[in-house]
């Protein structure tokens, strides 16, 4: 096997290339392995087969569960009591088995296992449970039958966020939590969802939908990251074919879905999950408890070295592609999967770190053949990676060394705003180190930039904005009120965020609201809130009063999407052509775009050159604009042509002279223009 193509291209990985060569290699074998010579699509069928079914006769039910001594059904059609007519038959390796007649079972029965292994019981949800619900009283969770008499008709095909059937447009992504998306103090739904959030999407200029919190889980605040039962939706925010409706209705809308996928760890609950399933603790995790636990995130961790895991968790890739639709999926916990330690507690200041021997070799073959299979379903998916060590090839193609992400979130870049934020007043902002913290990344993978994502406004943190205004915000955002406090944070959250999808690699995401502000921070209902949901929902109606500076916001962030979709901006690398850190101007290009900022909270620039080459220009954006409620100190009509600076020196005659005003971005893009040759 040769050296893989990203070592080649950084030799600071050559002493690495055997650790890192022996990925492939391993995820060759598994899937030899798994595959028996059919392809991992054909693998990961396990949704077809375990789970309940209808059939042309009647049902037919299957569970794994290898240390179960019986299995029976119960629920509202035995009084949830045990009856042998509902006892599930052993198979080999583990299989159980029941079929039952038509009139045995009907829609929207809710239903257990009773599993028996040696000196014990439990009650439990079957594994490929495709609908749970909790009972409003007891809180218990328990199967549904889903079987509706009318299936749901997709009338849509799958689409990019250009309204193509292919996924060629670069991602800029919307994260949402549907629970979040209602402005009344309760839990909103698909349907509201649908109907509100995805028109308001398509106008703002996002073209993909990231949803969090949509397997099941037991407890709501836990955003979503507690899974108990991997093919359900979430029951709290609708049925299956309601949010089939909402990715339909999207896609109608030329935009990808795309949903966080849990697999880097299982909630502990044991009467709604995996924990202890057939009486053991290690059918889906790891027998050495030190293992099985995950230290910080009180959960489970699965072990991949075990086949009936990657079966599990490789059909549930499937699943949701071919049963909801979707376009991608964005992986959770990757650090934490990549790494014995979990990636605790180490800073991963050298290569080393990564290749130190505590690399899970399981967990990244999982990896491989998850992006393997997911694009082999449907090859023009996105998968993005939530990786935080930056573990180099995770976002590289497998065949040339990488891990098979098509991209990798920038997570550095939000931490990297709020210390400077935090700890920096205006003045010391450094553009240099600005434009280098936001634009370095590996050239061998595709990179999602953003300024704040949930994890900025969880509980004890602010959004970026609120973080910039702190107080002023409940009483100085009125339209006509005058506050210096507001007039900065309004200035600077435009041009933090138009210079990170400036530098950003190839994608760029926001949390929901923060596009226009949003206040405070997110907290679930707790006890410790008693139970409030004050915190976890969207105050939309901030952004549709005339009378609020808010719109503002939104209205730039709109334009500014606008802009970077029109121009194929992705295609084209940021290229540095000026920085003056003492008088905090930073200037580049991307494409025909060039880009301007002046960080200085005091000082505006007359007559500033920039050396662009020959041509003429026009302003594409301005922070500055009154629309965007700036000062509007820039005339915007203005054509701009490049001259000399020097008269004596006609080779210089390559400067675009510019008044660029105190805390400002200004987006110039290079127009066509005519010569005797034709367009230049």
């Amino acid at each position: 096997m040769g050296i893989p193509l990203f070592i080649q291209n950084d030799e600071w990985l050559m002493p690495f290339a055997k650790q890192i060569a022996q990925r492939e290699k391993l995820a060759t074998a598994k899937e030899k392995e798994l595959t028996q010579g059919v392809t991992l699509s054909d693998f990961a069928t396990g949704y077809l087969y375990f789970g309940l079914h209808r059939t042309a006769s009647g049902w037919i039910f299957r569970e794994w569960a290898p240390n179960a001594t019986a299995i029976y059904m119960i629920g509202e059609f035995t009084n949830w009591k045990v009856n042998p007519e509902y006892a599930l038959k052993r198979l080999s390796k583990g299989v159980w088995e029941i079929e039952l007649s038509s009139n045995q079972l009907r829609h929207q029965q809710l239903y257990r296992l009773l599993i028996c292994w040696k000196d014990g019981q439990g009650e439990r949800i079957p594994s490929y449970a495709n609908r749970t619900v909790q009972d409003e009283q007891t809180k218990i969770f328990s199967a549904q039958v889903w079987n509706p008499e009318q299936p749901f008709v997709w009338t849509a095909p799958v689409v990019d966020g250009n309204g193509n059937a292919t996924g060629s447009s670069a991602p800029l992504i919307y994260e949402s939590h549907v629970g979040m998306a209602t402005e009344e103090h309760r839990v909103g739904t698909f349907t509201e969802y649908r109907d509100k959030i995805i028109p308001y999407l398509k106008q703002s200029g996002y073209n993909t939908i990231q949803l969090m919190a949509i397997q099941e889980h037991p407890y709501y605040g836990s955003f979503g990251y507690h899974v108990s039962n991997f093919f359900a939706v979430s029951s709290r925010f609708g049925t299956p074919d309601e949010f089939k409706s909402l990715i339909d209705t999207a896609h109608r809308a030329g935009l990808r879905v795309i949903m966080d996928l849990i697999h880097s760890h299982s909630v502990k609950n044991v009467a709604e999950g995996l924990n202890i399933f057939d009486g053991t603790p290690y059918q889906y995790f790891h027998a050495d408890e030190k293992r099985r636990n995950h230290p910080a995130w009180d959960s489970l961790c699965f072990n991949y070295g075990k086949n009936e895991v990657l079966h599990f968790l490789l059909s549930n890739c499937k699943y949701w592609l071919e049963e909801y639709h979707l376009d991608g999926f964005r992986f959770d916990g990757i650090t934490s999967m990549l790494y014995t330690h979990h990636g605790l507690s180490r800073d991963f200041t050298e290569y080393a770190m990564y290749f130190d021997g505590s690399e899970d070799r399981d967990a990244t073959t999982y990896l491989m053949l998850a992006n393997k299979l997911i694009h082999q379903v449907k090859p023009d998916a996105i998968t993005i990676a939530e990786e935080m060590s930056g573990m180099p090839g995770i976002a590289t193609p497998i065949p040339e060394g990488g891990v098979g992400f098509d991209y990798r979130l920038a997570m550095g870049t939000p931490d990297y705003w709020i210390k400077v934020i935090k700890e920096q007043t205006d003045q010391n902002w450094d553009v240099g180190n600005i434009y280098y913290e936001l634009s370095r990344k590996r050239d061998d993978e595709k990179t999602i930039g953003y300024v704040e994502s949930h994890d900025q406004a969880l509980v004890g943190d602010k959004t970026v904005f609120f973080r910039l205004v702190d107080k002023d915000i409940y009483n100085k955002m009125k339209v006509g009120n005058k506050s210096l406090v507001i007039e900065r944070g309004i200035a600077l959250h435009k041009m933090i965020r138009l210079i990170t999808i400036a530098t950003s690699g190839n994608g760029y995401l926001c949390f929901m609201g923060n596009e226009f502000g949003h206040p405070e921070w997110i907290d679930f209902p707790r006890q410790g809130n008693n139970w409030s949901y004050q915190y976890a929902r969207r105050q939309w109606k901030l952004l549709s009063n005339p009378e609020l500076k808010y719109r503002f916001l939104a209205e730039f962030d709109k334009a500014m999407l606008a802009l970077i979709s029109k121009e194929n901006f992705f295609a084209h690398p940021a290229e540095l052509i000026y920085e003056d850190k003492p008088g905090q101007i930073l200037t580049f290009r991307r494409g025909d775009l060039v880009f301007i900022f002046n960080f200085n909270p005091d000082q505006s620039y007359t007559d500033f050159g920039i050396l662009t080459g020959p041509g003429k220009f026009h302003i594409a954006l301005n922070t500055d604009a009154p629309q965007f409620g700036g000062f509007g100190r820039i005339d915007e009509t203005f054509d701009y042509f490049t001259g000399s600076i020097i008269p004596d020196r006609p080779m210089e005659n390559n400067y675009l002279k510019v008044y660029i005003p105190a805390r400002c971005g200004v987006v110039f893009r290079k127009m066509p223009t005519k010569s005797i040759y034709g367009i230049m």
